[in-house]
């Protein structure tokens, strides 16, 4: 295999930043991913006579890891990192290289406190645009560290260790060879559930802003940056930057950018709001509002915020089924990312619950992955485009049962089945199915704010056309309020739009 012209010129733009010798070694079979992966490393040492290559025996085979000559970074590669991980592998070089990590201060020492002896396993699939954050974070925990080690683990191209330890959803990380979590997480996340948290002291003598945003999103962003522009006070607390962006793949709709991807949108996003003097409070989230001479904002670590004003922008998530079964299968067969699980449902038989834009979509992917797919509707008449739709009905592998209510989800160690109600005769019908991916919208991230700001049943904060709430000095924006159309574009506009607002309150009061 040999890379195609434009990574071999992405590569070797990179490679000319290393800053020290990196010494690989690769264990290597006569299969084909190892062939591809020798190609692979063959060109690597053609780009640059910083990098060595020795035949090693590895822990798994096809595999390579990066080290500095002498030393073990941990780092190991069990597949060949292309596609979504090609930019792990640019990372993983450059750091065991000498080149820092763009990493906080504050978290590096928090990596370097870690004591004892940390084996990860991340199973990843090219495909999945999530797992390099997982696999780059845990990367960096390796470089900085000598007591944490990291493999990333192609799931194609160790199918048979997949499905022994029933991996049914990307990424999936083990610690010392026991289950760890599954699905997106940041390195603030990762430490957090090791128990090294940031400490609620580095929020303690903070001055109390003249705006602080809550949610680091489009709509959280935007309202920062529009803050900002004003000169006041402005910081943000952000649970992750890009918010649910991050779950999105291809964005086509957000005017003047023909196409991206949602984890570059969430990068780009970040990198905009640091152009200005904004105190960005990452990994960390909102657990109380209330309204004193100030507006107090407690959060989940215990540190309490102070602020003039505040701009409530935390996004929405999936939404549940709710059945039986849902819970107990997530991650062994109930999922919610086609893009980043389909991959491992190659030629086995999957649903899909949705019958709007997003519902359909996953359908028409997993058509080409799947063996059959099965797409259930609630309502008698499926909500999507009818571009979608007819291509969806084009598809020979695809079955559409509408005004179908899922009841259960069935299985024993992981899902085995379906169980649904036909609507219109009442009649309850299983079907035995591999996995599912649940496609019914999005439920606003507010329930903290139970009892404190008037919500719609559906929990969304009700706002007025300039984003104010019910309580002075407290605005909404984004996905979380009631806004007629929930889109990046939208959000966005909210944000500035909630922005000019709080500033205009402030300038009045």
């Amino acid at each position: 295999m040999k890379l195609d012209a434009d990574i071999r010129e992405q590569l070797q733009q990179y490679l000319q930043l290393l800053e020290g010798d990196v010494v690989i070694k690769v264990s290597a079979g006569s299969d084909s991913v190892s062939r591809d992966m020798l190609d692979l490393l063959d060109e690597l040492t053609g780009m640059s006579s910083r990098i060595t290559v020795e035949r090693a025996e590895l822990a798994r085979t096809p595999s390579f890891s990066v080290n500095r000559p002498g030393e073990d970074t941990g780092i190991v590669f069990a597949g060949v990192p292309l596609g979504h991980e090609f930019t792990s592998l640019v990372l993983a070089l450059l750091q065991v290289s000498g080149r820092p990590p763009k990493v906080d201060d504050e978290v590096i020492e928090r990596i370097k406190s870690i004591k004892g002896e940390y084996r990860f396993e991340t199973y990843v699939s090219l495909s999945c645009h999530n797992c390099p954050d997982v696999v780059q974070a845990l990367n960096v925990m390796s470089v900085l560290n000598p007591g944490i080690s990291h493999t990333m683990i192609d799931g194609a191209a160790y199918k048979e260790e997949v499905e022994r330890k029933e991996v049914m959803a990307v990424p999936t990380v083990y610690l010392n060879g026991e289950f760890f979590e599954s699905g997106r997480m940041t390195l603030d996340d990762i430490l957090n559930k090791l128990g090294v948290s940031a400490d609620a002291a580095a929020f303690a003598n903070k001055e109390p802003f003249d705006v602080l945003v809550i949610g680091g999103g489009p709509a959280g962003s935007s309202a920062a940056i529009y803050a900002a522009r004003k000169g006041i006070r402005t910081g943000i607390v952000a649970d992750r930057f890009g918010g649910q962006v991050n779950d999105t793949l291809g964005i086509e709709n957000l005017i003047s950018v023909k196409h991206t991807e949602g984890p570059q949108l969430a990068v780009a996003l970040e990198e905009h709001v640091k152009e200005y003097p904004v105190d960005i409070m990452k990994s960390v989230r909102a657990e109380k509002l209330e309204k004193k001479d100030l507006i107090e904002v407690t959060l989940n670590n215990g540190a309490v915020l102070k602020s003039k004003t505040v701009i409530i922008a935390t996004g929405a998530r999936w939404r549940n089924l709710n059945v039986p079964g849902e819970e107990e299968f997530k991650n062994k067969g109930v999922a919610y990312c086609p893009h980043c699980d389909g991959p491992l449902f190659a030629g086995k038989q999957v649903a899909v619950v949705g019958g709007g834009n997003s519902g359909v979509e996953a359908a028409i992917d997993l058509a080409g992955i799947a063996a059959h797919v099965t797409l259930f509707e609630f309502m008698p008449e499926l909500k999507a485009d009818q571009v979608l739709q007819d291509r969806l009905y084009s598809l020979p592998n695809v079955t559409v049962h509408k005004n179908a209510q899922v009841k259960e989800i069935t299985g024993s160690s992981k899902m085995e089945g379906i169980t649904y109600i036909d609507r219109a005769t009442g009649e309850e019908h299983h079907l035995a199915m591999d996995g599912v991916f649940v496609q019914i919208g999005l439920v606003p991230n507010t329930e903290w704010l139970e009892g404190v700001l008037e919500r719609t049943r559906m929990g969304e904060i009700v706002v007025d056309s300039r984003g104010a709430t019910a309580i002075p000095g407290v605005f909404a924006a984004g996905d979380c309020t009631n806004s007629a159309y929930k889109q990046i574009i939208i959000s966005m506009g909210s944000g500035a739009t909630a922005a000019l607002s709080a500033f205009d309150y402030l300038i009045r009061n």
